[in-house]
């Protein structure tokens, strides 16, 4: 069973019509049914699907209900919503779209007319979601760039719970940019990207590129132990790549230097701005102290 299909939630309160839709679209996607307003905002919320079918006329709530509903909730507000309706007036139409629809479909539909509208429109959101995942990757790297660590810097995380963060540089990065070529450099870039990313084991926990040789550990759930001890791997595992690197005054081989600090996180979940400074002003103090070295706020 192929489990990657886009998912398709059809909302409909006659069973003859959620049938002849499923019908319809179970050949390429995963077709989800609701009979009602209520169950199809649990559903939507729950399965987050690729696209939504909505009747307008049902009991209870009607499909202008349930869109207003989808639009805003921040989990389902970008949910392509697309009306199928026997109410055919251009202003039943108009009124769909203004609320917020991608299309309005009449009734009786035709087969063929709804699996193209509405392959073209999970065509648009598989390209809106490519451009997304794009803009937070490093071109460079290809890990998570900052504008995707200031969005983890700003989510609401479990209060009471302690997070970690690591500032790390690429010592006499200018040095070894000078000696061996920018080509050089950015091979460095990713080679670094790649050890200190493979350190990681969780699925919070996030690598990204700050800026030039600069990169942030983010490690939710980790007080400062736990946090030092991702610090030290990750310098280690830059340690053990064996980069030559003739001009460093550290050593015969590239290294990174780090700084950290953990924090509980407070009522809210919010992570405190200081936690990056604390950071920043570690990581100033292991280059102080001779580089290749991780320290950590007390």
């Amino acid at each position: 069973m192929v489990t990657d299909q886009p998912k398709i939630l059809v909302v409909d309160d006659e069973p003859s019509n959620r049938g002849l839709l499923a019908e319809v679209l179970k050949d390429d996607y995963k077709v989800i049914l609701a009979k009602s307003g209520e169950m199809a905002l649990s559903l939507a919320s729950r399965h987050r699907p690729d696209i939504v079918l909505l009747d307008v006329v049902m009991p209870d709530m009607d499909g202008y209900q349930v869109l207003r509903t989808l639009k805003s909730q921040d989990e389902t507000r970008h949910i392509p919503v697309i009306f199928i309706s026997a109410l055919d007036s251009v202003a039943d139409e108009e009124k769909g779209l203004l609320l917020g629809a991608v299309d309005y479909i009449t009734k009786p539909f035709h087969a063929p007319i709804v699996r193209a509208r509405v392959r073209n429109h999970v065509e648009a959101v598989s390209h809106r979601r490519l451009l997304e995942r794009l803009a937070l990757v490093d071109a460079l790297t290809e890990i998570p760039n900052r504008r995707r660590l200031e969005q983890a810097l700003q989510l609401r995380w479990p209060p009471g719970q302690y997070l970690s963060v690591i500032l790390l540089d690429v010592d006499h990065f200018k040095l070894y940019n000078d000696h061996y070529g920018h080509s050089g450099g950015d091979r460095v870039l990713r080679q670094v990207a790649g050890a200190v990313q493979k350190t990681l084991k969780r699925e919070t926990d996030l690598v990204a590129r700050y800026g030039g040789e600069e990169f942030v550990l983010f490690l939710p759930h980790t007080n400062a132990e736990g946090g030092r001890v991702c610090a030290e791997l990750a310098r280690s595992a830059v340690e053990n790549l064996l980069i030559p690197h003739e001009k460093s005054l550290v050593g015969p081989f590239l290294s990174v230097s780090l700084g950290g600090t953990s924090v509980l996180l407070p009522p809210g979940g919010i992570v405190p701005t200081l936690v990056m400074e604390q950071s920043d002003q570690q990581l100033y103090l292991a280059k102080q102290l001779g580089r290749n070295r991780v320290c950590w706020a007390a």
